[in-house]
């Protein structure tokens, strides 16, 4: 093991964010330096390691520092086409690219905008953590914006924090980049599940905010109507600059519950200039309203 290392932390935005220097994740890592990174991540919620050329053994015994790791959520056959690519074939890796091979795309999503979206929300048990590792960028574009969930639930008015106290929200995950979930029809096969609205922290009891464009479709007891008015509200106090944090590259990793995340426009040139990243999940063990 290594001995600790002197460990800087630059704060990377008024929202979110941090830059972790002083550390190489291409080695083993001591205890101390963990607990230094769990720290800093439970203040800025996103961790960004720059300079960073790693394998992907490296990146996976990274992540299994902080618990086990979740296997990669496959979406059902008649969406898989949406998610799945050639070269997507490690249980605990979610390749996200545009790169095509022979006309083949060799990942998950492929090209264009992913709009605001929190890992595994669809999940009866979310994802705790996210490793996000950029191998390949474009020139120019395809950046990664986070959104402070805790803050997005503080911009919420105090009148609909308290209407929506103790309700639920409905979760649809269809493997789609830019295009939001369809509550109609039956969803039976299609993953979904309902979270509470506001989620606290376990150990501090802080709140978030656990809606997203993407995937949240229905605030469960209202009409849909009224529905979609307070989801589109309560999503802009999630997108606004002071919520938020734009990154370009390298490796991050994330706080899932209290971050949502968006993907721009990655592929406006050929292809192997495309976006593509790695992104290793971290397994959350406990209720689905609470953050570990």
């Amino acid at each position: 093991m290594l001995k600790a290392l002197n460990i800087t932390v630059t704060p990377l935005s008024p929202a979110c964010g941090a830059e972790i220097s002083g550390v190489d994740l291409t080695r083993p890592l001591a205890k101390s330096v963990v607990d230094a990174i769990k720290d800093a991540w439970g203040q800025h919620l996103v961790l960004v390691f720059r300079g960073q050329s790693l394998t992907q053994e490296d990146q996976l015994r990274f992540a299994s520092c902080f618990g086990d790791l979740g296997n990669r959520k496959k979406a059902p056959p008649q969406l898989r086409s949406r998610a799945e690519g050639i070269l997507q074939d490690h249980e605990k890796i979610l390749l996200v690219t545009n790169i095509r091979v022979d006309g083949e795309p060799i990942g998950a999503f492929g090209d264009g905008e992913f709009w605001f979206h929190i890992d595994s929300g669809y999940a009866a048990q979310p994802y705790k953590y996210t490793f996000l590792h950029a191998l390949e960028l474009p020139s120019r574009g395809g950046n990664t914006l986070f959104s402070n969930m805790y803050k997005a639930y503080e911009a919420v008015p105090e009148a609909l924090k308290q209407k929506l106290k103790g309700m639920k929200a409905l979760h649809i995950h269809e493997y789609n980049r830019d295009k939001q979930a369809s509550v109609l029809g039956d969803i039976a096969g299609i993953p979904h599940h309902c979270h509470p609205v506001f989620i606290s922290h376990p150990d501090t009891g802080r709140k978030s905010l656990f809606v997203d464009r993407l995937m949240t479709v229905r605030i469960e007891g209202m009409s849909q109507d009224e529905s979609d008015a307070v989801l589109r509200s309560s999503m802009t106090s999630a997108s606004v600059p002071s919520s938020s944090m734009n990154m370009s590259g390298e490796m991050a990793i994330f706080l899932c519950g209290t971050i949502a995340a968006r993907f721009t426009h990655a592929r406006i040139f050929p292809t192997r200039n495309g976006a593509c990243f790695a992104a290793a999940p971290l397994r959350v063990r406990n209720s689905s309203n609470k953050l570990a």
